[in-house]
């Protein structure tokens, strides 16, 4: 367990964070919201004592062993993946080394009558207790099976992690948090480096994680899924929600519209209360009551209404230019780098106002198509061209990497201006959160989510008619991603786009090509109708899963005779025809929970979420019993 007694964090002026409390108890799942630049970050760092609260403390209960996942960390390069993965063990080997040590000592020891000798045993009782409790498995499966689900393919555990992006190192320090089992685990955006396939294994995983999650997050969905507390930090204070994020942000509204409205009823009465003394006050014969509306007034517990931070984006993209009706198509295409072809054979049609995902597991070439689409890089083989009068505008996902950091917030919008756009460009920054002295704030000293919101600016500048936009909500909370998103759909452009954010593609995009092992399908219909076909893929998969069969002992031959044979023949059609009858009902289970999902991740009434979570638990529990079921008949 941890709690956050009365803690404030201050700088000079400033204070982030006044007088706020929490508690985490054993096993509750809670996820930590609010704009960026909230003091989300801070309040896991000052957690693990990394940072100091001004006053205040925080109390974990003894032995806690805290699992911790930053946005931004440093990465081992001298080692392979699967040996950098394996330090996750580091504490069991030196457990097992601890009992080989006692193990030693008590063969040689004849003092069984001691202290010592009998202290000897109760460590080693101890060390070995919590050993079995760390190996439930060989170690090298666990990490071999947390590596599959988090998207590292077999022939990759030998890779030197040096030729590792940051991405995929951050998958291994995820890795290795998950393999330590710690008691509570502490994750800073872990989903900003996964693909879809991976965040869908890792909610999975984090649903029956028994210790306890603080969890912050820009991803609706993600937070839906895998927590039933949300806590959101604005201007300083925090507002506690024992539900979801989106049950909570229903109770949210409510409770801001049923304070306002407490707050509207008490300035009324205390206003004629006011006009009631004022009016009275030197008349003789109210005299009694102008004194005993005035000591009620001073006995009144004045309502105050907590302060909203209203300041959000405001994104309009400029009408787009028209141009042909294809706008990109590839034949035969063959993409990669040098010798290494990433993906072939790609045929895509992409034509006016199409708004497509490019999506698929990462490293199987959704950037490096769209550096192909934007002119960056050239093909290995195939044809790849744009249509008539194409004006393309890009996103890169490496802001870091594409923003002069030498350059200032203003400098940067006013080297890529046009004329006509030269004298708003305070009022174009101001529209993106950049206020007064913040426009003068050099490159390299802006946040993740600043310079997100730069470059988003930057790209509003001109008008284009396709945009390319590579993971353009990596670094932005979720306020600012539902603007954006509604932003896109106004669009009137054709959008290109490459995002693991299932929220922010559904509703937006109308197609998505899947990158898969060096190929590229088409999904007509968007990101559902591609989720719907990864769960089958997945049901397949479970399905068709060879099992592992154990040496049959040798029997004596038996002649069966041919009534025998035939009851064993009725009762195999009776077995398969249960077996099938069980897959296409966990198959039509698995639609409806889909669909459910989809419905809470839309804005409805509070008693349609309630209404909606109960039968979406139902459907779950009797999927997972059918699947049970189908487990044990077909084994």
């Amino acid at each position: 367990m941890i709690t956050v007694n009365d803690l404030t964090l201050s700088w000079g002026a400033f204070t982030l964070l006044d007088h706020i409390s929490i508690h985490i108890g054993d096993g509750e799942k809670i996820g930590l919201v609010g704009k960026n630049g909230a003091g989300k970050s801070t309040l896991l760092k000052l957690i693990l004592g990394e940072v100091s609260p001004t006053s205040g403390n925080i109390t974990k209960t003894k032995g806690e062993r805290i699992g911790y996942l930053p946005q931004m960390m440093e990465h081992a390069k001298d080692k392979t993946v699967m040996e950098e993965t394996m330090k996750a063990f580091d504490s069991l080997f030196a457990l097992h080394d601890r009992i080989d040590k006692i193990t030693a000592e008590l063969s040689e020891r004849t003092d069984y009558q001691s202290n010592s000798y009998n202290n000897l045993i109760v460590e080693l009782n101890n060390v070995q207790d919590r050993a079995a409790m760390l190996e439930s498995e060989p170690p090298a499966s666990q990490a071999e099976k947390v590596l599959t689900g988090l998207g590292f393919k077999s022939e990759e555990f030998s890779r030197p992690t040096r030729e590792l992006s940051q991405g995929w190192n951050m998958r291994i320090e995820l890795a290795k948090i998950l393999l330590s089992k710690p008691d509570c685990l502490l994750l800073d955006e872990p989903t900003n480096h996964l693909d879809i396939e991976s965040i869908q294994w890792f909610e999975d995983y984090l649903k029956s994680f028994k210790g306890s999650v603080l969890l912050i997050s820009h991803d609706r969905k993600f937070l839906d899924s895998t927590t039933s507390r949300t806590i959101e930090i604005m201007l300083s204070k925090i507002h506690d929600y024992k539900v979801p994020y989106s049950r909570y942000k229903i109770l949210r509204k409510e409770r801001m519209e049923q304070q306002r409205a407490a707050y509207e009823n008490q300035q009324r009465m205390i206003e004629k209360t006011e006009e009631f003394i004022e009016r009275f006050r030197y008349k003789a014969t109210k005299s009694n009551q102008v004194q005993s509306r005035i000591k009620a007034l001073d006995k009144l517990e004045r309502i105050e209404i907590d302060l909203e931070d209203k300041a959000e984006l405001t994104v309009k993209f400029p009408p787009a230019p028209r141009s042909g009706q294809v706008v990109f198509r590839s034949e035969d295409l063959a993409i990669g780098y040098g010798s290494n072809v990433v993906a072939s054979r790609i045929n895509m049609t992409i034509e006016r106002g199409e708004k497509v995902a490019f999506v698929g597991r990462n490293g199987e070439g959704k950037t490096t198509m769209m550096r192909v689409l934007i002119g960056e890089l050239d093909t290995l083989g195939g044809k790849a061209e744009h249509g008539y009068n194409v004006a393309l505008g890009y996103y890169a996902q490496n802001q870091e990497d594409i923003l002069d950091k030498n350059e200032t917030v203003y400098s940067t919008l006013e080297n890529a201006a046009p004329g006509e756009y030269r004298q708003r460009l305070r009022d174009l920054l101001g529209a993106f959160l950049f206020k007064g002295e913040d426009v003068d704030k050099k490159v390299a000293v802006l946040s993740g989510g600043e310079r997100a919101r730069l470059a988003m600016a930057k790209l509003i500048l001109k008008p284009y008619n396709l945009l390319a936009l590579d993971e353009p909500t990596n670094h932005m909370d979720i306020q600012s991603k539902e603007i954006l998103k509604q932003a896109l759909q106004k669009y009137d452009g054709t959008l290109v786009i490459v995002s693991h954010d299932r929220d922010f593609l559904n509703g937006l995009v109308d197609k998505a090509y899947e990158f898969r092992d060096g190929k590229v399908k088409e999904h007509l219909g968007g990101i559902e109708a591609y989720l719907e076909h990864l769960k089958k893929d997945l049901l397949s998969a479970t399905i068709s899963a060879p099992k592992e069969e154990k040496p049959a002992e040798e029997k004596p031959v038996q002649v069966k005779d041919s009534q025998q044979a035939r009851a064993e023949s009725k009762e195999e059609r009776r077995r398969r025809k249960e077996i099938e009858k069980l897959e296409n009902e966990i198959a039509d289970l698995d639609y409806k929970i889909s669909e459910i999902e989809q419905q809470l991740s839309s804005p409805v009434s509070a008693e349609e979420v309630e209404r909606l979570s109960g039968e979406y638990s139902r459907l779950k529990e009797e999927r997972d019993a059918k699947l049970e079921k189908w487990m044990e008949i077909s084994g």
